[in-house]
Formats: structure tokens, C-alpha cells, sequence
């Protein structure tokens, strides 16, 4: 059940980041908009690996961690801003914060999977 959990947590968080390449590279420019496409990839290829018990045993540690370090960045982006990417902390929205909590909730599934022993 923690293998679904984590997958359709990196489904639903890629789908909502493929989703606001647009906005953002038209309001971010080129490399916010590549950050999302980033972001989407990672998370698309996340849960494809994590899936599939067969795939690389290290598959739930790099998903743990991209989905951390993506919740990580838009609370940055809300706080004290990126630089580079963005330069002045924008405001909280209903849709990044849930997508945000979920990814976190996905990150500790992650872990819970790395740490069970059968690792299914």
C-alpha cells in the first residue's frame, strides 16, 4: 500500500507541475519554466521507478528526496524566494499548499518503504 501511496502521490504532483510550465515560464521566463519541467520529469520518472517493487531498490530513497526537496522549494518560494528563479517570496495559494502537503506525506511514505524490510 505504501508503494501506491508514493506513486500516485509523484503522479499527481508531476501532472499539477506539467500543468504550470506555462504560466510560469511566461511570468518566470525560460528558467522558472525549465524548473517546473524539471520538477515534472523527476516526479513523472518517480513514479514509474517506485512502482514496481522489481525496479532499483534505490528507487524509494531518490523519490523520498525529490519530493522533499520540490516541497522544500515552494516553501522557499513563499518564504524568503529562490534566487535566481524567483525574487521576492510570492503569496501562499490553495493548490501549492496541498500539493505541497501531499508531497511531503508522499516523502514520508517513501521513507516508511525504505525502512520496511520486505520492501514491497
Amino acid at each position: 500500500m505504501l508503494r501506491y501511496g508514493v506513486t500516485a502521490v509523484c503522479a499527481g504532483s508531476a501532472g499539477v507541475h506539467a500543468a504550470l510550465i506555462r504560466p510560469h515560464l511566461v511570468d518566470g521566463g525560460p528558467p522558472l519554466g525549465a524548473a517546473f519541467a524539471a520538477a515534472a520529469a523527476a516526479l513523472a520518472l518517480g513514479a514509474l521507478a517506485v512502482r514496481q517493487p522489481r525496479h532499483d531498490s534505490c528507487a524509494p530513497t531518490a523519490v523520498s528526496g525529490v519530493l522533499f526537496l520540490i516541497a522544500l522549494s515552494y516553501l522557499l518560494s513563499r518564504t524568503i524566494g529562490i534566487p535566481l528563479l524567483i525574487g521576492q517570496a510570492e503569496h501562499l495559494d490553495a493548490p501549492g499548499m496541498v500539493t505541497t502537503a501531499a508531497e511531503l506525506v508522499g516523502a514520508v511514505l517513501a521513507a516508511a518503504l525504505v525502512a520496511r524490510k520486505d520492501n514491497a
